[in-house]
């Protein structure tokens, strides 16, 4: 079993700003605050299953991952993480802008970038690696549940240096925004979510600060407790 708490480094779109909105009400679940929220009417109308549909990202919040979920290792505290979230922040780097998509990836809806970009593939980089030492060893439950037999020579080699088979040349920058759905569902739902998307306006976004959200129990929502811009290069 894992141990808890457990954080994670992820982006999280500025509170309160368009992009943090349309995610927030779609999952249901504010990470900033910790609330429940309505789903849209029209939504719910197209989808009334919709809360089904939202159960596995709702738990997380919305969010791209940066560093993946964990545990502290022995002699790591939630104040220095924070401390060091804050430093890494500070340094300077270009800010990764991207230009958004709807689109399935993996069987979910998700937002993800129209075009790979070089520099959040590099902010994610560095932040795996930047922040491993806080990182508790998995367990051989943990690493079991991860199906290392199904993974490639690459992403069991991720699994077991860093915890995670799906960092370095195997990251993808999602938003998630539905779970996996059947294939049947997954093309009037994606067309919902892409008009509503189109209907934001948002045409880039800039991936400019990390956030650092923590799971309290097993059953616990995810929550930020820390946020902070990137200082640009």
């Amino acid at each position: 079993m894992a141990g808890f708490p457990r954080y994670a480094i992820y982006y999280a779109s500025a509170c309160s700003s368009p992009l943090d909105r349309f995610g927030a009400q779609l999952l249901g679940y504010d990470a900033w605050t910790g609330e429940e929220l309505p789903f849209p009417e029209a939504v719910v109308q197209t989808a009334p299953d919709w809360r089904k549909l939202t159960t596995d990202p709702r738990k997380y919040g919305f969010h791209a991952t940066l560093k993946p979920p964990f545990a502290l290792a022995n002699g790591k505290t939630e104040t220095a993480l924070l401390f060091d979230c804050r430093q890494f922040a500070m340094a300077g780097r270009r800010i990764p802008v991207i230009r958004p998509r709807v689109d399935c990836i993996s069987g979910f809806i998700a937002i993800i970038p129209a075009e790979r970009s070089g520099e959040l593939d590099l902010l994610a980089k560095d932040c795996v690696s930047a922040f491993d030492h806080f990182r508790a060893e998995l367990s051989e439950q943990e690493r079991a549940r991860r199906n290392p037999e199904e993974l490639t020579p690459r992403q069991l080699n991720y699994l077991d240096r860093w915890g995670y088979p799906y960092v370095m040349e195997e990251y993808r920058f999602h938003m998630t925004l539905t779970g996996r759905l059947d294939q049947t569902r997954r093309p009037p739902v994606q067309r919902m979510l892409h008009e509503r998307f189109s209907a934001t306006g948002i045409e880039n976004i800039e991936i400019d600060r990390i956030s650092l959200f923590r799971q309290d129990d097993v059953d616990a929502r995810f929550r930020i407790i820390g946020d902070w811009p990137l200082c640009a290069a």
